[in-house]
C-alpha cells in the first residue's frame, strides 16, 4: 500500500487517474484503522487488480473535509479516475467487509 500525506484534490487525482485504486482514508492513531492492518496484505492479494492507497487524514485535514469524509477507516473506489463507490463511516471494518464493498463497486458500471 502506497502512504500518502499532504494530499490535495489534485494530487489525489494524479494518484487515482488510471486503473482501479482504492483510497482509504486513516490515521497512524486510529484504533479502528489498526485492526485492519494485519489484513492488508491479504486483501492486496485477494484484490490484485487495484492499487491500494493510504492518506494520512492528520496531514490531509482539508481534502477529507471537502469530500465530506467524516470517518475512518473510510474508502472509495476509482476506475481510470472516476468515483465507483464510497464507504464512509468510522465502523471498525473487517476484510471481508472491505473486500466485499470493493468487489460491489464493480456491478456499478
Amino acid at each position: 500500500m502506497e502512504n500518502l500525506k499532504n494530499v490535495d484534490q489534485k494530487k489525489l487525482a494524479e494518484a487515482v487517474k488510471k486503473g482501479k485504486t482504492v483510497v482509504e482514508f486513516s490515521a497512524p492513531w486510529c484504533p479502528e484503522c489498526r485492526f485492519l492492518l494485519p489484513a492488508w496484505p491479504l486483501i492486496e492479494k485477494d484484490l490484485s487488480e487495484y492499487k491500494f492507497i493510504s492518506v494520512d487524514r492528520d496531514t490531509s485535514e482539508e481534502l477529507m473535509k471537502e469530500m465530506n469524509i467524516k470517518g475512518m477507516p473510510s474508502f472509495i473506489v476509482y476506475e481510470d479516475g472516476k468515483e465507483k463507490g464510497r464507504l464512509i463511516n468510522g465502523d471498525k471494518k473487517t476484510k471481508n467487509e472491505v473486500e466485499e464493498f470493493v468487489r460491489s463497486t464493480e456491478k456499478n458500471n
